[in-house]
């Protein structure tokens, strides 16, 4: 009997513990979305993230203002290179990787602003139980809204207002602990040769937003930036 009543008081003590700010695991394989609510961006694709390599590699496809377009691009923030990748003809481009690394976690000054479940709490295993944040971006350049898993700390969702396109939507899914192809995080053989343009201007979080001009389809790196910068911690 005492032990049933000493167990009991743990569970509350759990249920009632406050989430607290967390990081994601360092290595994730997954899937991602990235929508504007003025409809002008519209991507998809497939992500590695490795924390501690400081890599990660995309592979998407998108809609930008009604255009097409595909990319494979791996963001080497040790290098400070970001190489864009075609395998079918076997060329790979370098570019110089102005921003720092960020690694998804909740900033500690982030607010809580509620924990909630999907699916259904009814039954166990019926539901996912996340954490709900709010904070500022890290530049001070607007608000974001995330949500994690309760366990894992694993992303799920992410918001966070641009001037340029309102409302950016991310949403991360088919999340799988650990790299399941760690050589797609080394360049390809045919990029042994790329060498940094070191006149080309570096590759900053909105630079190719800001500037529509600059070429015809968006590069994929500026929205997985947005969505790494937006974990930063301030601290």
């Amino acid at each position: 009997m005492k032990l049933a009543v000493v167990l009991a008081c743990f569970v509350v003590f759990c249920l009632a513990e406050k989430p607290l700010p967390c990081t994601s695991p360092p290595l994730l394989t997954g899937r991602l979305s990235v929508t504007t609510n003025d409809e002008k961006v519209g991507i998809f694709g497939k992500y590695l993230y490795d924390a501690v390599g400081q890599r990660v590699r995309l592979f998407e496809m998108g809609n930008f203002k009604g255009q097409t377009f595909t990319a494979d691009v791996l963001l080497h923030f040790t290098e400070a290179a970001m190489y864009e990748i075609n395998d079918a003809k076997r060329t790979c481009k370098k570019s110089p990787l102005k921003a720092d690394f960020q690694p998804l976690k909740i900033p500690q000054n982030a607010f809580r602003i509620s924990q909630t479940v999907v699916g259904s709490s009814s039954v166990p295993g019926q539901g996912l139980l996340m954490n709900n944040w709010s904070g500022k971006l890290p530049d001070k350049t607007g608000d974001f809204l995330t949500t994690v898993t309760e366990l894992g700390c694993i992303p799920v969702s992410l918001t966070y207002k641009t001037k340029e396109f309102g409302w950016v939507l991310a949403d991360f899914y088919d999340n799988v602990i650990g790299i399941t192809n760690p050589n797609l995080l080394e360049p390809p053989e045919f990029c042994a040769g790329a060498a940094i343009d070191v006149e080309e201007e570096p590759r900053d979080y909105l630079s190719f937003y800001a500037n529509e001009n600059r070429v015809q389809s968006p590069s994929i790196e500026q929205s997985l930036l947005n969505l790494w910068n937006a974990f930063k911690d301030h601290h």
